[in-house]
């Protein structure tokens, strides 16, 4: 079976992930990789059928256009063969961000709230991630651990994007996340620039096979 290809790329890790969590709700779709750019930007690759790559597609261009993302989105039909070494980058490592640049889906089991055994996540209707992104690590630094204070969640991990964009990730049940990501986005004011504030409910499977790690 030939299967489609999808491309959105955005601004900011924040409307990236945000859009993948529509696209996953919208269709089945499969993650093939992210890849993050020298222009802050955050390239995410997925496949299907066509009818589901381009509902995929439209769902994640929406919300990252709500995000102030700046999306770019493309549908391939059917990808060529000999495409593909160019589309599907290996590994790489940055050392300028000092991180993996090219993302692969990791699923593994999430706690679903702060100080819970590891279990599949999916099966609760209060679980939820926060997003929080800005342009400057002592604001950032400052907005997490405000949101740590404010309600009981844990950080999931810590992304950077280059040109100071870092994004970090908390998760927790939806009424914590919320007043979590609420506190820290009111301490950047005056310590750098809000990019992003984002809560995302029960996040799809696509989501969290591309979490970074803490």
């Amino acid at each position: 079976m030939n299967l489609a290809l999808g491309l959105l790329e955005t601004t900011g890790f924040s409307p990236a992930l945000a859009a993948l969590d529509a696209m996953g709700k919208a269709a089945e779709i499969v993650v093939v990789q992210a890849e993050l750019n020298d222009m802050l930007g955050v390239c995410i690759k997925i496949q299907g059928e066509l009818a589901a790559v381009q509902a995929a597609i439209q769902a994640g261009q929406a919300v990252a256009e709500q995000m102030g993302g700046r999306p770019l989105a493309d549908v391939i039909p059917r990808p060529q063969e000999t495409a593909w070494p160019a589309i599907v980058s290996p590994p790489e490592f940055s050392p300028l961000i000092q991180q993996d640049v090219v993302i692969f889906p990791v699923y593994e089991s999430v706690p679903q709230q702060a100080g819970d055994k590891e279990q599949t996540v999916g099966n609760s209707a209060s679980f939820a991630l926060g997003l929080i992104e800005t342009q400057g690590f002592t604001a950032v630094f400052e907005a997490i651990d405000s949101a740590c204070k404010a309600a009981n969640v844990e950080v999931v991990g810590k992304e950077k994007l280059g040109g100071g964009y870092v994004t970090v990730i908390v998760r927790g049940d939806v009424a914590a996340v919320k007043a979590a990501v609420e506190a820290g986005k009111t301490k950047v004011e005056g310590l750098g620039k809000l990019i992003a504030a984002h809560v995302i409910p029960r996040p799809s499977e696509a989501v969290l096979g591309l979490l970074p790690k803490a």
